[in-house]
């Protein structure tokens, strides 16, 4: 059990948390959540002990053993192995111990305590957390000082992970992942044996790995069971959600239905298809109020060109003169929404970068649309914006020659209207400097998108947008991201960057996950098709098998829609007289009661009826 106690933190004459309050159950998974700059780190700090709060308490068994990453990454010359393995510091002494004893009784002690830690079997329990963040044998080998700083953050992770701390306190785990080493991760947060508290802004993560969350608001704690869908339907019931919020909403639900209707029957697409239907079923309100100025993402519409914008032909591309990439036969077009999949050293990047123009072939043929405009965003354009000047004078610099006005509109798309134009760069968030970075790459209204890793400072109601944004924009998108979500919300094509070349990935984002984890190889090589040829007669009846339990789901999800939605309006009758619609205005308290209880039966009985859909549904699409 791990209780806070009206825990309120001040910094800087301004109240971060206020008064602060859970109990959180023992061996519960809790995901941490809010807006960016709400307290989060903040509160886990006081979670570890670093911070003292100016009032109120921790409550937490004595003798826990915490566990959480110190901000300096590991380095030195030891290997990534050894230091996996001095994590677990009472082994290491023991270890050590062992070897110098020679008392024969204290010996003995010493075996009956390893082999109680299971101590002879740590090298391969540490060199599998290695290899699932990354690390193939010869990397566990080499020296701390040898990798970069994003690598040195994944051995302190594995550290972490092997040391099996009572209390896991995580921050933002995935940030110096891929997508491959956080669906590892994923699982094996499943299995954790203790208590976890983490920190993260991804969506699958909190739905697949944790059972409580703690949304943190306005310096207040609140608890919800369950993960981060359930999170929403239960404060979306207590909050109805804003028109310009929905009205987004249904503009994007209408754009995946209009994908899944064009592309269900044909054959290449049909996965991906399947794909976008879990994603519709499975999309969420945006929480936030909308005129949040966060939550702002509006890609200037790109002029027309004719297909193709780039195509490569046997291309080779690399540094120096040794090639990274080779035999690259690839096609771009106006529409395209293309994933690059792969490990984080494969060459997304490098790919990247060429059909940006940043790197020419070395080999093959490039050709490319004289009239076409790129946009790139990468992390390094959020780090290099200089800090002493303002978004406006950003903006002005790049957009030489435009009016102030047309500077101004640019900006007040992504969220930097009136005042906040004219603030300093070093006080931004995370999150606005890479809105600001968005906000300079699209200044020329590109043909083509190419985005590296663009949701590692967004908190998740901003990455929602950014995908609203994304589905509205009429250009091509080439995007690079761990954030599972993501990818299935706004990819059409996957393409595979792996053993020095890039393939079409035939499957859905479900199947590449699949793939991964090992529980779907795929046949027939390389290019990821998944599964063998099926005897016609037979698909076409799961296909209608398919079509008749997703219409069950659809109509059980819009009769739970529509009687939640009834629940609230009774709500807001009962505790706001003043905003009643017509229908409950006149009302009494004692009918308003009475309604509110049949709904709820209502709302009960409309879920159970979607629960049992969804899980009917479930077998026949896995």
């Amino acid at each position: 059990m791990l209780n806070l106690n009206g825990i309120t933190v001040r910094l800087g004459g301004r109240t971060i948390l206020d008064r602060a309050t859970a109990a959180l159950p023992p061996k519960s998974r809790i995901g941490l959540i809010g807006r960016n700059g709400a307290g989060k780190s903040t509160l886990m700090k006081v979670m570890i002990g670093s911070f003292d709060p100016d009032e109120g308490s921790l409550e937490m068994p004595r003798n826990t053993r915490i566990g959480y990453i110190a901000q300096e990454a590991p380095s030195g010359t030891a290997t990534p192995i050894d230091t996996v393995l001095a994590a677990d510091k009472e082994r290491a002494e023991l270890m050590l111990e062992s070897e110098t004893c020679e008392d024969p009784d204290r010996l003995g002690e010493l075996h009956d305590r390893l082999m109680a830690i299971d101590a002879y079997t740590a090298p391969a329990r540490a060199s599998r957390i290695l290899v699932g963040l990354g690390f193939d044998e010869e990397m566990q080998a080499r020296p701390l000082d040898s990798y970069s700083g994003g690598w040195k953050m994944r051995v302190a992770l594995a550290a972490l992970l092997f040391s099996e701390p009572d209390l896991l306190l995580l921050d933002e785990p995935s940030n110096h992942l891929d997508l491959e080493a956080t669906l590892w991760l994923e699982n094996f947060l499943k299995s954790y044996p203790g208590m976890m508290v983490v920190i993260s802004h991804e969506r699958d993560l909190l739905n697949n790995v944790v059972d409580n969350i703690l949304h943190l608001e306005n310096g207040k704690t609140t608890l919800y069971t369950g993960g981060y869908d359930a999170f929403e339907r239960q404060r979306a019931e207590r909050a109805a959600q804003l028109a310009a919020a929905k009205a987004s909403q249904d503009a994007q639900r209408a754009k995946l239905q209009d994908f899944i209707a064009r592309n269900s029957a044909r054959a290449s697409t049909a996965k991906q298809a399947q794909s976008r239907v879990k994603a519709l079923a499975r999309m969420q309100p945006i929480a936030a109020m909308a005129e949040d100025p966060t939550l702002s993402f509006d890609f200037p519409s790109p002029d027309e060109l004719k297909p193709p914008l780039i195509t490569l032909d046997l291309a080779s591309v690399g540094y120096a003169d040794k090639p990274i990439l080779q035999r690259l036969n690839l096609r771009v077009d106006p529409d395209d929404r293309i994933a690059l999949l792969g490990r984080n050293g494969n060459g997304k990047t490098t790919l990247a970068r060429l059909l940006a123009a940043q790197l020419t072939p070395m080999d093959g043929e490039m050709q490319s649309s004289g009239k076409m405009k790129v946009g790139y965003f990468t992390q390094y354009q959020v780090e290099e914006l200089d800090g002493t000047d303002t978004p406006l004078q950003h903006m002005t610099r790049e957009m030489k020659g435009a009016s102030p006005g047309a500077v101004r509109a640019q900006l007040g798309r992504f969220g930097f209207s009136g005042d906040r134009a004219t603030q300093q760069v070093s006080k931004l968030s995370g999150g606005e400097r890479a809105r600001l970075a968005l906000a300079l790459i699209t200044r020329d209204a590109p043909h083509l998108l190419i985005l590296d890793e663009p949701t590692n400072h967004l908190d998740v109601d901003a990455r929602e947008a950014l995908v609203q944004a994304l589905n509205a924009y009429d250009g091509a998108v080439v995007l690079v991201s761990h954030d599972r979500h993501m990818l299935e919300l706004t990819a059409d094509r996957l393409v595979l960057v792996d053993d020095g070349t890039a393939r079409e990935f035939a499957g859905s984002v479900e199947d590449y996950t699949d793939f991964i984890l090992g529980k779907n190889q795929p046949k027939g090589g390389a290019n990821g098709k998944v599964g063998g040829k099926k005897d016609k007669k037979a698909a076409a009846q799961e296909r209608e098998q398919l079509q008749q339990l997703r219409k069950a789901v659809s109509t059980a999800e819009a009769e739970l829609t529509r009687v939640t939605a009834e629940r609230s309006a009774v709500d807001r009758a009962m505790f706001d007289p003043s905003s009643a619609g017509p229908k409950y205005a006149k009302l009494a308290m004692g009918a308003l009661m009475k309604l509110r209880a049949e709904l709820d039966d209502a709302v009960n009985e409309a879920e159970a009826k979607w629960l049992a859909a969804s899980e009917a549904l479930e077998p026949v699409e896995a």
